[in-house]
């Protein structure tokens, strides 16, 4: 296995001087390809701020992040568009699905940004849909679609063109008891088959089914362990 996500000494300073508030505080991560690890922290812990960083969706203060060999620090925004797409699969909290498509045209999506032809992106989304167990309402729109089910396509989504990462943000925030256990249920199939998943989440219950857990607060990790209690069944 190789490092997939490595983070060196990252800071987050917002209003630098005398009020400065320090969401990341040298922080320091190394992720190897096909780990499965939760973040967990409580609000205003800075895993919001930490995740925006695992995503490319922001970048540090200082520190150093290499995202699969490349150095993602001091991107510019096209220049993150563009490897946000490549190596990173989102499922979030909402879902962020939009509610004029189907379920099948949501997956294509972020194919459709990959600039593949619509034959190949079509057999990918369906694909995807069939590894998670909603192909069978592939026509539907959200709204036609319980919350379990809106997830399912959301992950769908985040895995049809294979990325590198799958970057889960509190993902069953939203769902009830037992769609928050077919989820999760999925998440932990998808790092049985060889996924790297990072998930974001503030609940113990939840992060106790990754097979590592690092805990931040105060912009710092507390901890960095191995779950004695994974499994993968």
């Amino acid at each position: 296995m190789h490092p997939i996500i490595e983070i060196k000494d990252m800071y987050k300073i917002y209003n630098p001087g005398e009020n400065e508030v320090r969401a990341l505080n040298g922080v320091s991560l190394t992720v190897n390809q096909g780990e499965f690890v939760a973040i967990i922290g409580h609000s205003g812990s800075g895993k919001s701020t930490f995740m925006n960083m695992l995503g490319c969706l922001d970048v540090p203060t200082e520190g150093t992040y290499l995202l699969n060999g490349q150095d993602v620090s001091d991107m510019t925004d096209d220049e993150q568009s563009e490897i946000r797409n490549r190596e990173i699969g989102f499922i979030f909290q909402s879902f962020n699905l939009i509610q004029s498509l189907t379920a099948l045209e949501n997956v294509e999506l972020p194919l459709i940004y990959r600039g593949l032809g619509a034959t190949q992106r079509r057999e990918m989304a369906l694909a995807a849909l069939e590894r998670v167990g909603i192909a069978h309402r592939k026509g539907h729109k959200p709204s036609e679609l319980s919350g379990g089910q809106q997830q399912r396509v959301a992950v769908a989504r985040a895995l049809a063109a294979a990325p590198p990462v799958i970057l889960a943000d509190e993902p069953t925030g939203n769902l009830d008891t037992k769609s928050t256990k077919d989820v999760l249920a999925i998440i932990k199939e998808l790092h049985q088959a060889g996924n790297t998943v990072v998930l974001i989440t503030h609940d113990d219950d939840v992060a106790r089914q990754a097979q590592r857990i690092v805990r931040i607060t105060d912009g710092r990790i507390e901890s960095d362990e191995i779950n004695p209690l994974y499994s993968a069944v």
